[in-house]
């Protein structure tokens, strides 16, 4: 049910949710834009506080007028469970685990020239990666893609065009690869 709700708002399914889930982190990401994280995170705690607050003094006004015997207005949640499993833990923590480990062997292997080709291509990533960072910093990218519609959702219908045209760009550009790889000594691959 989780990953539905993240697919549906991904894909725009439905506007409503999408448009409150999407602004009200835009209007946090603006926020951290000029304010700290501390202060951000204690004018979220005040603002539900006051509405936490006003709203149990309300409920209470409202009995003692009406002499009823409702008790607290928040009574039901206060008394639901929400203990995480340690099943539920584990097997996030074990998946985040995997990840994390994959993701330093890869780095070692490409930080220690395991293949230089590899190497050389990281390299030019994290040259372009530093053209990138001068523009535009983490938060304004992640204002800039929040929101926007998912450009996955509008290319469903032309999956099979896309998957050719890229199999055929992946295609030229291993052709090449392999041909200078040929050509220069040292270059050559290692067979996994």
């Amino acid at each position: 049910a989780g990953l539905d709700l993240i697919v549906d708002l991904l894909y725009w399914r439905d506007i409503k949710k999408t448009g409150v889930v999407f602004g009200a982190s835009l209007f946090l990401l603006l926020s951290l834009t000029v304010f700290s994280i501390v202060s951000v995170t204690a004018y979220i705690a005040l603002a539900l506080l006051s509405v936490t607050i006003s709203f149990r003094i309300y409920k209470g006004v409202i009995q003692a007028i009406q002499k009823s015997d409702e008790g607290h207005p928040f009574k039901a949640y206060l008394d639901s469970d929400l203990a995480v499993s340690e099943e539920l833990i584990q097997k996030y923590s074990n998946v985040v685990l995997g990840h994390i480990n994959g993701t330093v062997k890869e780095l070692r292997r490409l930080f220690l020239v395991d293949d230089l080709v590899d190497s050389l291509k990281f390299a030019v990533l994290m040259w372009v990666f530093t053209y990138v960072g001068a523009l535009f910093n983490g938060l304004t990218l992640l204002i800039l893609g929040n929101g926007t519609p998912n450009p996955n959702a509008s290319c469903l219908e032309l999956q099979a065009q896309i998957d050719h045209y890229l199999g055929l760009v992946n295609k030229n550009v291993k052709d090449a690869m392999a041909k200078i790889q040929a050509k220069i000594p040292g270059l050559k691959r290692k067979t996994e």
